[in-house]
């Protein structure tokens, strides 16, 4: 029984590794690729949302399992998913990977928060408002005016797609089957981003490493992604799947390092020990809270 649990512990550690690995790939892949003009933002989104669409239908369609019950359309949940997508993808134009997920992340986890706190469904103690409030100043102070600043469109663009990703993510919580919610709400927002690529033709173009960019960051780094991810997460909860993505910003970070020739700003090391902070504070003591219940 004590080698049985120890290889499912494993399962789960390397499951959520290749996870996080994947999410932070995929700001590694989009910045790549609109980096030397590989191809444009809107084509980017649009051809990830249909390699991600396709991935994810094969994989529901091989499991073979019959839905219980004719699934809810939600079309918010895809308009927001092509949102986060969009605007994504055109943040990247002109933002580092590591601060593009900074500040992704910290809008999604502050959006949901927020949320969480304006339906009473989150009650804040003074450690968690402490966290919140380090968190927020964390995310102004990064894209403030200043040398070292980001620049303000593509930052407000990701923050606003982290807005669209918590929103997605509040969505999809209590479905009885995500994989297959995911697959379709991708499907649902392939017409979207198609439209968008439409409004955008006139400067649309794509080389062979761009389009081989976005593929695979629809079909693996997205798809597959998701797929990992919710395999690992049901031997790790909801506090435990919040707590290791904290981990995504710092991958992306040391990832365009790397692979990109990005530096580490101290602007961006402040930035990520006051968000990253913070969000691990709230997390904490709504970990702590739920133990007590």
């Amino acid at each position: 029984m004590p080698d049985a649990a120890r290889g499912h512990g494993l399962r789960t550690v390397l499951l959520t590794a290749v996870a996080m690995l994947a999410f932070a790939a995929n700001s590694l892949l989009c910045r790549l690729a609109l980096q030397h003009g590989g191809i444009d933002p809107a084509s980017f989104g649009s051809v990830r949302l249909v390699a991600g669409a396709l991935m994810l239908g094969l994989i529901v369609r091989s499991r073979g399992r019959p839905a219980a019950s004719p699934p809810r359309v939600d079309w918010l949940a895809a308009v927001m998913l092509f949102g986060y997508v969009a605007f994504f993808s055109f943040a990247y134009l002109s933002l580092p990977a590591g601060t593009g997920a900074l500040i992704l992340f910290g809008a999604v986890q502050l959006t949901m928060f927020g949320v969480g706190l304006r339906s009473g469904s989150e009650r804040f103690g003074t450690l968690s408002w402490i966290g919140f409030v380090l968190a927020l100043v964390g995310l102004v102070y990064l894209v403030s005016p200043g040398i070292a600043a980001p620049p303000l469109p593509g930052a407000a663009l990701m923050a606003v797609a982290g807005v669209a990703w918590g929103v997605y993510s509040l969505r999809g919580c209590g479905v009885a089957d995500p994989l297959a919610a995911t697959a379709r709400n991708f499907t649902r927002a392939v017409p979207l981003a198609l439209a968008l690529s439409l409004v955008f033709a006139a400067s649309a173009h794509a080389d062979g490493t761009g389009l081989a960019l976005a593929v695979a960051s629809g079909a693996l780094t997205s798809g597959l992604g998701y797929v990992v991810w919710y395999a690992a997460l049901g031997r790790l909860g909801a506090m435990r799947a919040a707590t290791v993505q904290l981990s995504v910003p710092l991958l992306a970070a040391f990832g365009g390092v790397l692979f990109l020739s990005e530096p580490i700003t101290p602007r961006l090391a402040a930035a990520s020990v006051a968000i990253l902070g913070g969000i691990a504070l709230v997390l904490g003591r709504k970990s702590q809270g739920s133990a007590r219940r």
